[in-house]
């Protein structure tokens, strides 16, 4: 018997704490979690189970009775004092036997290898999944540009291999299934390298009508996400975080995926069909 199949048919000994359970990745975490019969503390600012990375007071009470965790920071692990809390939380995490942390990481930010050296130093069973821009942005963040055919960004001419968050939630579910991925630093990127205009071209595929990219700058999208709902502390910094790592840094491969998961990642223009298919950018949902 295998050790992922160990884990699963010993469920109630193992609750997993999952901060950000509302997120991208946390929320598909949960469900793959809860499918394999693990029980899930899904954390959030306003979830039952409160967890807020700026109240440590909410720490331990959500880490009380959870064998693992799969940590989460927002907005980035690369501001300012994020790894003195990574630290923080991963040290008390082990001191109250939740021993598995699985981490999301940036991929190819600086800032953020501060916070996985951490991570490892707190004596906890670590994984580390590091990624860059999700595919799901173009669904669950920018869809009402996509929706009229118009969508800007703070970034230039570069190539970048979107990854699937559904990909990155299976990789982290893993984690906690399997022994072999303890220790593991999995890079995880999509099968291609994609300008801004590989983007609309596929997205324009999938829709049947024609998605137009402009680069702006900083400042001008900065100002675009306070016009959809983003606080004017975290616009800036959100804007200039996304130039910063769309700058070609991360204009390569990674086999992460394929090391974890033993299958090759999802593609763009699959994800580009499958959220057409949904009705997730139909002009629809604008008219209602």
């Amino acid at each position: 018997m295998n050790t992922a199949t160990q884990i699963t048919s010993d469920a109630k000994a193992h609750t997993i704490l999952v901060i950000g359970a509302s997120g991208k990745t946390g929320r598909r975490v949960t469900e793959r979690l809860r499918n394999a019969n693990i029980a899930v503390k899904a954390a959030s600012r306003s979830s039952e189970t409160r967890f807020d990375w700026d109240d440590q007071a909410t720490w331990e009470p959500a880490i009380s009775g959870a064998t693992g965790a799969y940590i989460t920071v927002y907005p980035d692990l690369s501001f300012p004092g994020v790894a003195d809390r990574v630290q923080a939380f991963a040290e008390l995490a082990v001191a109250n036997g939740c021993k598995r942390l699985v981490l999301l990481s940036g991929r190819g930010e600086e800032g953020a290898l501060d916070s996985e050296n951490r991570l490892r130093a707190s004596g906890a069973d670590w994984t580390i999944v590091r990624c860059s821009v999700f595919s799901q942005n173009f669904s669950e963040s920018f869809q009402d540009a996509i929706r009229h055919g118009f969508l800007s960004m703070p970034v230039g001419d570069i190539l970048e291999p979107f990854i699937d968050a559904d990909d990155i939630a299976e990789v982290a579910s893993a984690a906690f299934l399997d022994d072999r991925h303890v220790g593991q630093v999995y890079e995880l990127s999509g099968p291609r390298l994609l300008s801004m205009q590989d983007v609309v071209h596929d997205l324009s595929d999938a829709l049947g009508r024609e998605v137009q990219f402009q680069s702006v700058s900083v400042e001008a999208y900065a100002e675009e996400l306070e016009q959809h709902g983003f606080p004017k502390e975290e616009s800036l910094p959100v804007a200039q975080l996304i130039a910063d790592v769309l700058d070609g840094r991360n204009a390569y491969l990674a086999d992460g995926v394929q090391r974890a998961l033993g299958r090759e990642a999802k593609d763009f223009a699959d994800f580009a069909r499958d959220a057409a298919a949904e009705g997730i950018w139909d002009l629809e949902e604008v008219q209602a």
